[in-house]
């Protein structure tokens, strides 16, 4: 009697472990490791809702787009991440080159906005168009109008002499605004006069940060009078009552399709894909605003946030995001900057 109520007790032990180990099995393969290239807030309401919504549980880094592109690729062997969430599409469209990032082509697709879908089409399905932002600068109005200092509107006011140490932007080594910011110039000017805007505009940095909406904060905080960002940031910067303006400047400016790519070999690939049909649906995508990111959203079903710039007022260049989004052109250029413009003398 003794045996049998011990083998009893053995045997249901026994399946109470293989039912715990089955159980932690299951809760292993529900997880999500996110690589996010927007803002911070955004990162967080997307993961926080994700795993509010789904019982998955998301692990989320956030860094810039460059940033991202860099881990992403020293990770190529052994993948830590399994979905990269925006971030400037150039990098995803370099990493796509590179097959660094998962073909996959969601249902969602057809349902998105046509410059979404060319995104996806230059990748070979390998990312997808997420949200657009143009290209701008913000100036702090407090700062301008104490200093007695015309209104900058176009890029060629900030390579003036009064802005000298008060311009702002972030390194395009490591921002995708910045990288935007470079191959903006190229394409609008010609490389050569292109970079001897960035050389002279060198001039009136007084420092280039690791993120691409810093510049924008700091205007609005006083740190600097320019700041070049996204017009979107600026905005985000202004509505918490800061006294800085967005400016689109009057030579035309470029823009970004904010994207969202599978990384190769992800850990919870399955799991991945989930998220990245969710990603791109109104729900998921009308949490930007609610963070104060007014980005055009990709999804034409969701509504564009009212304070979102007005891009039938904007000057917007003819961006070749093919070119400016490969490997080759972007090693290159980004070289070049950091020799002959970010390593020059002032």
């Amino acid at each position: 009697m003794a045996n049998t109520t011990r083998n009893s007790v053995a045997t249901l032990f026994g399946i109470s472990a293989l039912a715990c180990l089955a159980a932690g099995r299951a809760q292993a393969q529900r997880q999500l490791v996110m690589y996010c290239g927007v803002d911070e807030k955004w990162c967080r309401a997307i993961a926080t809702t994700y795993q509010k919504e789904t019982g998955v549980q998301v692990d989320m880094t956030r860094m810039s787009a460059g940033e991202v592109y860099a881990r992403v690729r020293a990770e190529k062997d052994n993948p830590h991440g399994d979905v990269w969430f925006g971030g400037t599409g150039d990098p995803h469209l370099q990493a796509a080159e590179e097959k660094i990032t998962e073909a996959y082509q969601s249902p969602m697709l057809p349902k998105l906005r046509d410059w979404a879908q060319r995104q996806a089409e230059r990748a070979h399905n390998r990312t997808v168009g997420l949200y657009l932002g143009a290209l701008g600068f913000g100036y702090n109005t407090e700062e301008v109008k104490r200093r007695r200092l015309a209104q900058p509107a176009c890029w060629a006011d900030l390579i003036k002499p009064e802005f000298k140490d008060e311009v702002q932007m972030a390194d395009p080594n490591s921002s995708g605004t910045a990288w935007t910011m470079l191959a903006t110039m190229v394409q609008l000017m010609g490389e050569d006069k292109g970079f001897e805007y960035l050389k002279a505009l060198h001039k009136n940095i007084n420092e280039y940060t690791k993120a691409g909406a810093a510049p924008a904060l700091a205007a609005g905080q006083g740190e600097t009078i320019v700041g070049i960002a996204f017009q979107h940031d600026v905005i985000d910067v202004a509505e918490h009552n800061k006294p800085v303006a967005v400016v689109s400047p009057c030579e035309g400016t470029g823009y970004e399709i904010g994207s969202l790519s599978l990384i190769a070999g992800a850990k919870h690939m399955d799991e991945a894909k989930k998220f990245y049909d969710w990603a791109l649906t109104q729900e998921a995508q009308k949490i930007a605003a609610t963070t104060g990111s007014f980005q055009i959203p990709s999804n034409p079903l969701t509504p564009v946030p009212p304070e979102a710039p007005d891009l039938s007022k904007i000057k917007l260049i003819e961006y070749d995001f093919a070119k400016y989004g490969s490997s080759e052109t972007r090693k290159r250029l980004l070289g070049k900057w950091t020799d002959e413009v970010k390593n020059a003398p002032k």
